[in-house]
């Protein structure tokens, strides 16, 4: 059975207190409970969307294409899909920020969604709690209805003060509309005014598994974090990592490559890697 969510004076009081060990194990029985020691991870290739390369980088193994950039304009952004896809050759190719997508040229969105479905998007790449409007559950349905998943909801940019009640929104939303399969906390931009640290960063990781129980996977960017932070996390809420490299260097040695390195890091968590794609597949 999974744990009750906890409450929102619960999720403050969590924030506030010192005891990151008694959070952390509190955290990671319900992450296990809800997948075990399964630990899913996924290679992405990002490229932008004004310079999407003629060809493939040698040593590539992705399971996911992410295009990256505002759009200058619908036409950009279509070419920008047209020749990921081509260079992708199966491999699911997703993009853009939902924000940026719903703004672009002044078009309905409908038409951009056919349009960036027709060029071959799967999935808008990312979908910002902090940036929705009030009509976001509304939009959410308009680009699913066009055929364009949206299934990761991330946090741009994230205030002390804001932490809890962009956790709740995030799961108010699943409550909603549901269809969100990975919930990634920790803020894409950091706050020069208020910069976390390590030891914040994780209790958040914590108590985004505790009160958005209803959203089945809370995500780290292994890039963005980095592995021992990312790493560190797993064991405190978190059961998927993003962003791990596609392009192995061939430079450190087998034992050094990227897909070596994400699954000794899980192993040495005490949990089982799955690689997936952004179909969330299992690939490996």
């Amino acid at each position: 059975m999974i744990l009750d969510a906890i409450d929102e004076s619960e999720a403050q009081r969590i924030l506030e207190s010192p005891d990151l060990l008694a959070i952390g194990a509190r955290a990671d029985e319900a992450r296990r409970q809800m997948h075990g020691t399964r630990t899913t991870f996924v290679r992405v290739l990002e490229v932008h969307v004004d310079a999407v390369p003629a060809a493939l980088p040698d040593r590539l193994s992705a399971g996911e294409f992410r295009i990256l950039g505002r759009p200058r304009s619908l036409s950009a952004a279509v070419a920008s899909v047209r020749a990921a896809v081509t260079l992708a050759s199966g491999v699911p190719v997703t993009g853009f920020c939902l924000a940026d997508v719903r703004t672009l040229e002044g078009a309905p969105l409908g038409a951009v969604c056919d349009a960036l479905r027709d060029a071959g998007l799967e999935a808008i790449a990312e979908t910002e709690v902090d940036g929705l409007a009030s009509d976001a559950s509304a939009v959410v349905r308009q680009v699913r209805s066009c055929g364009i998943a949206l299934t990761r909801l991330i946090v741009r940019s994230l205030l002390p003060a804001d932490r809890v009640a962009t956790i709740v929104r995030a799961r108010a939303l699943q409550d909603e509309i549901g269809g969100f399969r990975v919930f990634a906390p920790l803020p894409r931009n950091s706050s020069f005014s208020a910069p976390s640290t390590g030891y914040d960063d994780v209790k958040l990781v914590a108590m985004a598994r505790l009160l958005a129980t209803n959203i089945e996977s809370i995500q780290v960017d292994w890039p963005l974090y980095g592995p021992k932070l990312a790493q560190f996390a797993l064991t405190v809420g978190a059961d998927d990592v993003d962003g791990v490299a596609a392009v192995d260097p061939g430079t450190l040695g087998t034992r050094r490559s990227p897909i070596e390195e994400i699954r000794g890091n899980i192993r040495s968590a005490g949990l089982d890697p799955v690689e997936r794609n952004a179909r969330f597949e299992v690939i490996g």
